[in-house]
């Protein structure tokens, strides 16, 4: 389960009920974590082997929030039980090693993996996506995106492995598909709590070069006083701010349009995200043969493009091959 399972996923289902009440059965959802004492909103089991046998795997959607670098071991765990519908918290993978182990496994058992890409489907996307497809504003010329959110006290401690699963390298654009994408450049910090010093959990830049031309810039502070998730779209004829919700504890997004020569409008909105993608994603699974979900492509892309700028920040030169 996981805190993401924990402070996400549950309460989301929750709504879900409260929104679609045929769409999930009547019982209670089945938790395992080893690491996490028992939760009141879910019934909690010892092992896997448990959960199976109280969910009939072919009526059931997991949803595995272990950190990745464990992910493919627990799919292959899942699958051997006989779940095939699984969301998997994002990224995918780490690298392209466990890229590859993942692809294995879901055309092993032939998976239907659904990555929690709720920010994909918010409302504030949606109204970014609609602005530059119509081009009310001209020709989009660059995308700015700054998340952050302070991390001090779940930094790993000073006699605790690490592993690069770790390296938090930003995650690429909602706005964008990272195959007409390419790393420009890469750097990470590391976050500096008194004498102690986590490698690689500070601060992390990126920048991306389109095929269209088109640039983006993303920006990822661990270490900053405050939590914010901005993104900014320019435009020839305008910019658009949007700030998307921060915590569990706000749904609102705001949007900001700014016209040449001044004028500027604004708006707040309700967005909620991930009780509507899981919805999406239920009702996907509740059909007799689901489409294949379409931003699976995108995240592995999203894994490549990651591999690629962790490379650049450690310095490690690029391997090609030679014909």
């Amino acid at each position: 389960m996981g805190r993401a399972g924990h402070r996400l996923h549950l309460p989301s289902l929750a709504k879900v009920r409260d929104v679609a009440p045929g769409l999930l059965a009547p019982v209670p959802i089945v938790a395992f974590d080893p690491f996490r004492p028992p939760v009141a909103d879910a019934a909690t089991v010892d092992s896997l082997e448990d959960a199976a046998r109280r969910c009939p795997p072919d009526r059931t959607v997991v949803h595995l929030c272990t950190p990745p670098h464990v992910r493919a071991a627990m799919l292959d765990r899942l699958a051997g039980l006989g779940y095939r519908k699984i969301i998997v918290e994002k990224p995918l993978a780490v690298d392209l090693v466990g890229l590859a182990a993942i692809a294995r496994i879901r055309r092993r058992w032939g998976l239907d993996i659904t990555v929690a890409t709720h920010w994909l489907d918010s409302a504030l996307t949606r109204r970014l996506r609609t602005a530059v497809a119509g081009r009310r504003f001209g020709e989009l010329r660059g995308i700015r995106v700054v998340q952050n959110k302070p991390r001090f006290t779940r930094a790993p401690a000073p006699t605790r492995p690490r592993s690069t699963s770790r390296c938090r390298t930003p995650s690429p654009s909602p706005s964008t598909s990272p195959g007409l994408l390419r790393v420009v450049d890469a750097s990470w910090d590391d976050l500096v709590i008194g004498d102690h010093r986590a490698p690689r959990l500070g601060r992390a830049r990126l920048r991306l070069a389109h095929r269209t031309g088109v640039r983006t810039e993303i920006d990822s502070d661990l270490t900053s006083p405050v939590r914010e998730r901005r993104i900014t779209l320019d435009f020839d004829d305008g910019v658009l701010i949007g700030h998307y919700p921060c915590s569990d504890a706000d749904h609102t997004a705001q949007l900001r349009t700014v016209r040449p020569g001044g004028e500027a409008t604004w708006t707040a909105f309700d967005d909620d995200a991930f009780p509507a993608f899981l919805g999406r994603t239920y009702e996907r699974y509740a059909t007799t043969a689901p489409a294949p979900h379409g931003t699976l492509p995108l995240q592995v892309d999203a894994v490549r493009l990651l591999t690629e700028a962790k490379r650049l920040c450690a310095g490690v030169p690029e391997v090609r091959g030679v014909g």
